[in-house]
């Protein structure tokens, strides 16, 4: 009788899982992977979390982006960042009518602002040392012969993975290797100013926005306000135009004076407290012009390829669903591959939950001919914010008790 004992296999080796983007939706996943003991390696163009400029606040949703911090372990730390005050929304007509006023009660957390860079450093700040790389701007993503992708990046450095997560954003170099469609522009153009120490410098600023939002709408166009942190007011000139030039054909948008004078131009007849979002603005515009993906944006399944948030279902901006939407894909993708015995097995879960919830969202598209259509809103066609909020709740119990 043969005594020789019969090896042991050989353990599977842990897959390499890459993360390409390191916003809201790819920092999330990564987070959630490393609570269950997963590890990972993201990559972003930013030499730094905060080598950049952000953006504006985010309001996060119980149904979704609190619910991807509960299960990152943050939620408690994103409440102390957080501004619930920031619910706030103050709706007016072009002439200055006050269509609706919302101000949260005391307690109401079904979406608090964050601004987008704390809410990266808190992501960010919460992975194990090295998990982002940063200063790695993806060149391309080839399949190889044995399944696995080699990714190449502007640096010179290459790495092949067993998984790619394409979480890259609207222009997403992770995208084609599942999906042929590109962002088609809105027809909305957005033109951003800024406001600072809006408290003291801006006082109609400030009163004009109070401690959430301000937003005015009519005939195609739009004068949008938010407050950040730290006395910081974001305004968005909104035009229904073109992509390249904001409807400010000829104009030179680097010139701040020529930018401003041509968009009084076109808001003439508006309230004099709305124009001061063009007129007041400390230092120059910045262009912004809305694509989106046509919704629904479904691609065939892909062994060792999948994609979240704006990479996966670029929305318009309206309704807040881009982010949280990010931060659930990347924390139930993560679930997904701890719960899964393979990775093609987790995908295939992922994108069975994801791909249906984006059709569902949609690309935003129709609210932006409703917000931005001809004439005037009325007081009718404002949303209801506190039953928003309510919904809210009621999605999130509802997700929890699945």
């Amino acid at each position: 009788m043969n005594s020789t004992p019969i090896p042991a296999p050989a353990p599977t080796p842990a897959p390499r899982i890459a993360v390409i983007g390191a916003g809201p939706g790819g920092l999330t996943c990564a987070r959630v992977l490393e609570r269950h003991g997963i590890a990972v390696t993201v990559y972003d163009r930013d030499t730094s979390a905060d080598a950049r400029n952000q953006g504006g606040t985010l309001d996060l949703h119980a149904d979704s982006g609190q619910i991807a911090l509960e299960e990152a372990g943050l939620l408690d730390e994103f409440f102390a960042l957080a501004r619930p005050e920031g619910q706030a929304m103050r709706v007016l007509s072009r002439h200055g009518e006050v269509l609706a006023d919302y101000r949260p009660p005391a307690g109401e957390d079904a979406a608090p602002e964050i601004d987008r860079g704390q809410l990266r450093a808190l992501l960010a700040g919460s992975l194990a040392p090295g998990t982002v790389r940063w200063g790695h701007t993806l060149r391309s993503a080839a399949a190889r012969p044995d399944g696995t992708h080699r990714l190449t990046f502007e640096n010179g450095t290459t790495t092949d993975a067993d998984l790619v997560i394409g979480a890259d954003g609207a222009w997403s170099r992770v995208r084609p290797l599942v999906s042929d469609a590109t962002p088609v522009h809105t027809g909305v153009t957005f033109i951003e100013a800024h406001f600072d120490h809006v408290d003291t410098d801006h006082p109609a600023v400030a009163e004009l926005v109070g401690d959430g939002q301000a937003f005015a709408t009519g005939d195609h166009k739009g004068l949008l306000a938010q407050r950040n942190s730290n006395q910081h007011v974001r305004a968005y000139i909104a035009l229904r135009e073109d992509a390249d030039g904001g409807g400010l054909a000829g104009t030179d948008l680097g010139d701040t004076e020529a930018v401003r004078a041509a968009l009084l131009a076109k808001f003439t007849g508006w309230d004099e407290r709305l124009r001061i979002l063009i007129t007041d603005n400390d230092g120059p515009y910045v262009h912004r012009p809305l694509f989106v993906l046509p919704a629904p944006h479904t691609w065939p399944h892909t062994p060792g390829v999948t994609l979240l948030g704006d990479a996966a279902h670029l929305m318009a901006p309206f309704g807040g669903n881009g982010a949280n939407l990010a931060m659930l894909d990347g924390c139930e993708l993560a679930l997904a591959l701890a719960r899964h015995d393979t990775v093609d097995a987790a995908i295939t879960a992922y994108e069975d939950t994801m791909l249906p919830r984006a059709a569902e969202a949609g690309d935003g598209a129709d609210a932006l001919d409703q917000v931005f259509g001809p004439g005037d809103r009325d007081a009718a066609e404002v949303p209801d914010f506190g039953r928003e909020k309510e919904e809210y709740r009621r999605g999130a119990a509802a997700y929890r008790s699945r």
